[in-house]
């Protein structure tokens, strides 16, 4: 299984865009080709959700490279979230992570 993680932003454009970026750097890092896909948004109340969904390969590298050390979270799938959302925090974006399903 896939994990699937929803962002959530009151700016979506410059939040896509970073995201977009920062997830692309990503794939380049862990020399991974469609690593990520990015669902389209959805809007409630001033705030727009959107899906990221990361490849199996992705994870696989991500989890055996050593990049999560130090990500808190009890269960992998809590340290996965933590690290996606510092990793997309230390590229200039500010969205909320929440993970839905991993």
């Amino acid at each position: 299984m896939n994990p699937l993680f929803q962002l959530s932003t009151r700016n979506y454009d410059k939040e896509l865009e970073l995201v977009r970026k920062a997830m692309q750097e990503l794939e380049t890092t862990c020399n991974v080709k469609n690593g990520f896909e990015i669902f389209p948004p959805s809007n409630m109340a001033g705030w727009t959700f959107f899906n990221l969904q990361l490849s199996s390969e992705l994870l696989s590298v991500i989890e055996t490279s050593g990049m999560m050390e130090g990500a808190l979270g009890f269960r992998i799938g809590e340290q996965v979230k933590n690290f996606v959302g510092h990793y997309l925090e230390s590229k200039g974006s500010q969205v909320r992570i929440k993970q839905i399903n991993y």
